[in-house]
């Protein structure tokens, strides 16, 4: 099976630095292709998730959740554009929490933070272990994405939403 694998709080801050590109250099025979310098791996050759977990801990030089999706699931994601009647400029990010696994419980929809007239961080919808939302672009936004965790009682890591665009076309082109 093919894996999307996402890498929680890598080369943030100056903390947990790795070098994904050679973690993917080390791992070619899985197929491994880097996105980014914060842990966002395509892998394109058929290996169990246990397999390539192990493979992939042994690569980084601290411990961190890793969460590995079936290709399957970010194609079908991609599928729509989820964003299209949302807001959208400069000023707003569109972006992708990666669950560690499935809420047991789900928050109505859509959740703004910190209020619904003045929000920094709105998630507009959950699918699967996916919370795709928007933030606005000021300093405190960043503040509520850490809320995500909270909120949902997993652990969770973001991506733009063009990263996960990306790896969509890695995906569709293999």
């Amino acid at each position: 099976m093919r894996w999307v694998v996402f890498l929680r709080a890598v080369n943030v801050g100056g903390t947990n630095r790795c070098q994904p590109a050679l973690i993917a250099k080390q791992l070619v025979k899985f197929g491994v292709v880097n996105i980014g310098a914060v842990g966002t791996f395509v892998v394109r050759e058929d290996v169990s998730e246990s397999t390539l977990r192990a493979a992939i801990a042994k690569k980084l030089p601290f411990k961190c959740e890793i969460m590995i999706c079936p290709a399957r699931d970010i194609v079908k994601l991609t599928s729509t554009d989820p964003f299209a009647r949302q807001p959208s400029g400069p000023d707003i990010t569109r972006f992708v929490s990666v669950l560690h696994k499935r809420p047991r419980a789900l928050p109505a929809l859509p959740l703004s933070l910190p209020s619904d007239d003045d929000w920094l961080l709105k998630i507009i919808a959950i699918e699967g272990r996916f919370v795709l939302g928007l933030y606005r672009r000021e300093m405190k936004a960043i503040g509520y994405l850490g809320k995500i965790e909270k909120k949902f009682g997993v652990a969770a890591t973001t991506r733009n939403w063009n990263t996960i665009q990306k790896v969509a076309q890695i995906l569709n082109d293999a």
